[in-house]
């Protein structure tokens, strides 16, 4: 199945929807050391079957997409900048130029793939943008009802409702679902909530829904502090108190007498158990990426990620130097920040898989990115979904 995917960055997104069975026929991202980490893994081979993938250094805003014709791609998929609706950021969201969503929804119209895939960050979810959120959702489901030379996009969203409202739209239609993912739900060890538009041509008739969560903190919980087999597991004692934040669900779990059906949530020890200890600049072994920035402090509201849980989300520090969240919090009390290689671990990249640019621009890339099979679980429902209609 063809594809095309915008907004690329270090490739998150392309290399879930590669394992999914999608082949990319083009990779457009503007950021030059994005770029090269997509044409150097290509060029490697990191994966196979990734060494013929057309990498574009391009701004969208000026993408023709004729040369792949009209109809015929079976996936869009991409990952719009988010900074416009970052909770780390300034919250500018529809008026800020950096908001790319609109260009998604030209490659939707122009291209009118049989499906498509756009993530982006839960603060796009927020009360304040729920009107904007709407006005995406509706541009996706029509997207050749385009907005207007001049005119406001809250006039814009008042004529997709009307044309939703009739229901007799005789254009290009998607049915468009959306859902908040935490990817920490899905085997990523990483506390990462993310939104999900995936949208299906109307001619398809197909019916498809998100896949349902495979691991949860309950089942940690009770794999931690219930059986013990965490520990046990990882050759570890046990800590000599529970942790207080946790007595409430701990006291409910006391009183299960059953495993739960969930895998539990995976942890930073499960990520990175069996990478070396890192070194201040020198990498480590067969680890590409893996030397240690020295330097991690503290801070209000940046304390670390601990060991026995999920990261907290990797940030991208577009509105500041990347530190903060990006660092480990390790049980004898002491910070370190995280190598590119156990970030690339907490987003489930490939160890073949090299990042190109320094520590900071690495990271910058790290945290701007889908979660590797995060992206593959919900491709390969897509994939499946679109396998069982035939088509291309």
């Amino acid at each position: 199945m063809d594809s095309i995917e915008l907004f690329t960055g270090a490739g998150g997104l392309a290399l879930g929807t590669h394992v999914a069975g999608f082949h990319h026929l083009g990779l457009y991202e503007w950021d030059e050391d994005a770029c090269e980490t997509l044409r150097e893994n290509a060029r490697a081979e990191a994966l196979p079957g990734i060494r013929e993938w057309r990498v574009h250094q391009a701004d969208v805003r000026i993408n023709s997409y004729a040369i792949f014709g009209q109809g015929m791609l079976d996936l869009v998929a991409g990952g719009a900048p988010c900074q416009p609706f970052s909770l780390g950021g300034k919250h500018q969201a529809q008026d800020d130029s950096r908001n790319m969503i609109p260009e998604f929804v030209r490659a939707v119209r122009e291209l009118q793939p049989r499906a498509f895939i756009l993530e982006n960050v839960k603060g796009l979810t927020r009360q304040s943008f729920r009107n904007y959120f709407e006005y995406i959702r509706l541009q996706l489901t029509y997207p050749t009802v385009t907005k207007k030379r001049d005119e406001e996009w809250t006039a814009h969203l008042h004529r997709l409702e009307e044309v939703k409202t009739k229901g007799r739209h005789k254009g290009l239609r998607y049915n468009v679902v959306t859902e908040l993912l935490n990817a920490a739900d899905y085997g990523v060890p990483q506390v990462r909530e993310r939104v999900f538009f995936v949208g299906f041509r109307d001619d398809t008739g197909l019916k498809w829904h998100f896949p349902e969560p495979t691991h949860s903190l309950d089942a940690l919980v009770w794999e931690q502090y219930i059986t013990g087999d965490y520990w046990k597991r990882h050759g570890v004692r046990s800590p000599p108190s529970k942790p207080a934040r946790l007595g409430l669900k701990l006291s409910d779990l006391e009183e299960r007498d059953e495993p739960f059906p969930t895998k539990p949530w995976k942890t930073v020890r499960d990520a990175i158990v069996d990478l070396p200890e890192p070194r201040v600049g020198r990498e480590c072994g067969k680890f590409s990426n893996h030397k240690l920035n020295p330097g991690a402090k503290a801070y209000p509201g940046h304390t670390g990620s601990p060991l026995d849980m999920p990261a907290k989300t990797l940030k991208a520090g577009v509105h500041g130097v990347p530190g903060g969240e990006n660092m480990l919090a390790l049980p004898d009390g002491r910070l370190r920040y995280f190598t590119v290689r156990e970030a690339a671990r907490l987003q489930t990249f490939p160890d073949s898989w090299h990042f190109e640019g320094a520590w900071s621009e690495a990271m910058r890339q790290l945290g701007n990115a889908v979660p590797v099979d995060l992206a593959a679980v919900v491709a390969n429902s897509v994939a499946e979904k679109l396998r069982s209609s035939g088509g291309h």
